[in-house]
């Protein structure tokens, strides 16, 4: 039965699609038979895994409305091991498609109950928002994993994305658990990134994991040949970051370190 972890933030620009991408490329290296779901209308997870999100295919939009099966959307990435589920740009529309649709939040947790046993881990990336396709991600989700980018903004949006948690987890009754945060585009040369993982570590309540993303070259070149940075890069310390974080999630396994999505984060 997969692992299925929703990677969210509702700022953008922080690294969620980069780590979805590369996470994704790291757990099927180890062995995990890995499925990523792309779940943002920019598809940018899509196209860095070569699909082309101009020729009009069938995606993860016509799944959710249950036009076509997840049989028939699941493509093979140039890694082996890891599957992806494409998205586009018309999943913007089923925003308002589902505002009618009964138990609307659970549309992407319906689609994935039929495939998750084939996997052992599912990863979601989500859009920059908390829009109702944030909720279908959070709904489907075991658990979430957040990029914090290494500067005040994104902390500050850290408070507003556990209250979201938390509401979904009560209000739905859906016991969500947060993986953990990880540090992403940081710069231990920068007294900025050096101070912004002091609070993180200092005031996050839920886990912290000990990788940090840093600033690279590799990750930023790498969508633009359609490959994960373990394919285009292997020895660039982006690549290296990743795959540290691969084990220490595969670790988390062992050690019980999945956290209740509950808990305040003031700076």
């Amino acid at each position: 039965m997969a692992r299925v972890i929703a990677i969210c933030n509702a700022k953008g620009g922080v690294g969620k699609t980069t780590t979805a991408v590369n996470l994704g490329g790291y757990l099927a290296l180890h062995g995990k038979k890995t499925l990523l779901i792309d779940f943002d209308p920019q598809a940018n997870a899509s196209s860095a895994l070569g699909h082309n999100t101009l020729v009009d295919t069938p995606t993860i939009y016509h799944g959710i409305l249950g036009e076509h099966s997840p049989s028939s959307l699941i493509k093979s990435s140039d890694v082996h091991g890891l599957s992806y589920i494409p998205s586009g740009s018309h999943l913007s529309g089923a925003l308002v498609e589902l505002v009618n649709v009964p138990e609307r939040e659970y549309c992407l947790r319906k689609f994935i109950a039929g495939i998750r046993h084939n996997y052992d881990y599912i990863l979601i990336d989500l859009p920059p928002s908390l829009s109702l396709l944030v909720v279908n991600g959070l709904v489907a989700a075991d658990e979430v994993l957040i990029p914090v980018q290494a500067e005040y903004y994104s902390l500050e949006g850290l408070g507003q994305l556990l209250q979201t948690i938390d509401l979904v987890r009560k209000n739905l009754r859906h016991p969500l658990g947060v993986a953990g945060a990880v540090l992403t585009m940081y710069d231990r040369r920068e007294r900025l990134s050096r101070e912004v993982g002091r609070n993180l570590r200092e005031h996050f309540p839920h886990y912290v994991y000990s990788v940090e993303i840093p600033k690279s070259i590799a990750l930023a070149e790498a969508p633009s040949f359609a490959k994960p940075v373990l394919l285009h890069d292997p020895q660039s310390i982006g690549a290296v970051a990743y795959k540290r974080l691969a084990l220490e999630i595969m670790g988390q396994e062992n050690h019980n370190q999945i956290n209740p999505g509950f808990g305040n984060f003031n700076l």
